[in-house]
């Protein structure tokens, strides 16, 4: 359950039931850029851990579950040495989507982001003579006329050496090329071929186990080129990139923290013209004659009653 080097955990969501396997149990749901993992509140040695290469389809369906009944819950289907597993998760919390979209949207970043970690031959890793750079991808060093030595005569081409992988390609075809990412290279060593002296590189199980060799001419720069992918690989090593892109939005404030402490405004009535006196006498005057008849006001355009002698709507408009 620990992370291990590289591996950053984007969020921990809680109150998430193991509703196929522990259902009734609370436990915690972790996402990271690797995986997710759960655990029960109860024991900590109840737990799942599920990397995003066994997932096959994430999907949204009603469940059972002891704790909230009938409702809606993530379904993962995975894939691993030959057999199948299902696993369903359902939020306890009302009407929070963070175990659906959170997710959903971290493993299609992670299954857009393989060239990071897989081995790829004759893709499409060049284009017009330049490396298709990933994101945050470097190019440390470009080297002319490398032979790959694949086939029984070698081919001519140019080897790139990048922070997260190493690209080679033909000269006179770029849709033969190899892209092979630090994670994957198992061994590399220096040794003899029919070839004459080359750079071997073996890669891991998992992609195909190939051996693949090159040769540098003169052999000074082939043991440069050597000694500077080695210590690449081991930068690598020291801390990955998996390739797997994430924002973490900051939480929004609790509502009563939004709320602005209400303030009374200081407001102070000038008496201008002895516009006051004018308001005064109007009201006196119309509490002592009663109601008047409406009138038509030009300057406002409105029907207003009629006003007494003295008065007009300009004076009781600046009151």
């Amino acid at each position: 359950m620990r992370l291990r080097k590289g591996e950053v955990l984007i969020d921990s969501i809680n109150s998430v039931e193991d509703t196929k396997g522990n259902n009734g149990e609370r436990g915690a749901l972790q996402v990271t850029n690797l995986r997710i993992t759960w655990f029960s509140h109860k024991s900590f040695n109840t737990n799942l851990s599920i990397g995003y290469s066994c997932i096959q389809t994430i999907s949204i369906r009603t469940a059972e579950s002891t704790l909230r009944g009938r409702t809606q819950a993530l379904f993962l289907m995975t894939k691993y040495n030959g057999a199948r597993y299902e696993f369903v998760f359902t939020s306890l919390v009302k009407a929070s989507p963070r175990l659906f979209t959170t997710v959903q949207t971290v493993f299609r970043a992670f299954e857009t982001s393989k060239l990071y970690r897989d081995l790829k031959l004759r893709g499409a890793a060049v284009r017009e003579g330049r490396l298709n750079q990933l994101p945050d991808e470097e190019i440390v060093r470009k080297v002319d006329g490398v032979w790959n030595l694949s086939s029984d005569q070698g081919n001519l081409g140019v080897f790139y050496m990048t922070n997260v992988r190493i690209v080679w390609h033909a000269k006179l075809a770029e849709n033969f090329n190899v892209s092979i990412p630090y994670m994957q290279i198992k061994q590399l060593v220096l040794r003899d071929s029919k070839f004459g002296p080359a750079l071997v590189i073996e890669t891991t199980k998992r992609s195909g186990g190939y051996v693949l060799g090159f040769r540098i001419d003169p052999v000074e720069q082939l043991e440069s080129v050597a000694k500077e992918v080695d210590a690449l690989h081991q930068v690598y090593a020291d801390m990955p990139n998996f390739g797997v892109r994430f924002t973490v939005e900051e939480a929004h404030p609790p509502p009563d923290e939004l709320k602005a402490p209400s303030v009374e405004d200081d407001v102070e009535v000038v008496d201008e013209d002895g516009a006051g006196d004018v308001l005064a006498a109007y009201y006196a005057d119309g509490g002592a004659a009663g109601d008047r008849p409406p009138v038509f006001d030009r300057r406002l355009g409105l029907a207003v009653e009629a006003l007494p002698a003295g008065f007009t709507t300009e004076k009781l408009w600046k009151v």
